[in-house]
């Protein structure tokens, strides 16, 4: 298996030089982190909010602003995938397949995991591949929204989810690809997509801990959680602690505040 995956298409590209390419594919995927922020805002200040088309077309037009005539809008042709065996549907089924995406995503909501949905729309963006380019970019992005949205917050931590992935994709590519099979077979399967974005955010969530208690600074070079060392069992009681209190805002909210009154009460009398 090859340790990258692209896109091969004749796209007008409006920049040439590789280093301002570079410049402006880093500026774009923080402007592309913000407005996927910027989505999760909207979708928790309004519980009717559901994934749609235009999203997922908004965060590849930033992703490819100022680089592609194609920014935001799907490929006009047919394209294929260098360093996979996956050949996308034709470019005509690219506007049906990614409503039934967002269908998939919205009829699960109750159903399904956090942890499942962002697997799902990690692998089904790239399986589709909408776009001329950025299809792993927005991918990644539009997943890790779905994870914020369903659990409700905009999680915590520097070394986030897409971050890990693109600093080490060949776990990545590894469980596209698994699940790319299980397609070819009319199967859907990400559960090897769902065992990456499990560790990758128990690392992110570790990392959040680690910088508040002063016991492990925040090291921005590491690499996805496959390459580092097991988590300790006290870690990983730890991690279970917050995962669960994650899980259940509200009833921890009500404990603390019957806390609060409770201490002050006795403090009053």
């Amino acid at each position: 298996m090859s340790t990258d995956r692209s896109s091969e298409a004749d796209e007008p590209l409006l920049v040439t030089d590789p280093r301002e390419i570079a410049k402006i594919e880093a500026e774009n995927t923080l402007r592309q982190f913000d407005a996927a922020m910027a989505e999760l805002r909207k979708w928790i200040a309004n519980p009717r909010y559901r994934l749609k088309p235009s999203i997922v077309l908004k965060l590849n037009r930033v992703a490819l602003e100022r680089l592609s005539k194609y920014a935001g809008v799907f490929r006009p042709g047919d394209i294929k995938i260098s360093g996979s065996g996956h050949v996308p549907q034709s470019a005509e089924r690219v506007p049906e397949l990614i409503e039934e995406f967002c269908d998939y995503v919205n009829e699960n909501w109750d159903r399904r995991s956090a942890i499942h949905l962002s697997s799902y729309a990690l692998w089904r963006l790239n399986w589709i591949h909408p776009f001329v380019d950025g299809n792993g970019r927005t991918a990644r992005a539009v997943s890790y929204l779905v994870l914020c949205a369903k659990l409700g917050y905009r999680l915590p931590g520097i070394k986030t989810i897409p971050e890990q992935i693109a600093s080490n994709k060949v776990p990545y590519y590894r469980a596209l690809e698994v699940a790319d099979k299980a397609a070819s077979e009319n199967r859907i399967d990400v559960e090897e997509l769902e065992k990456l974005i499990d560790a990758h955010l128990a690392a992110q969530l570790v990392d959040v801990h680690h910088k508040a208690a002063g016991s492990l600074p925040i090291n921005p070079t590491v690499t996805a959680p496959i390459a580092r060392e097991p988590i300790s069992e006290v870690d990983h009681q730890k991690l279970k602690i917050v995962r669960h209190i994650e899980t259940h805002p509200v009833i921890y909210s009500f404990l603390g505040l019957l806390i609060i009154t409770i201490v002050g009460a006795l403090l009053a009398g």
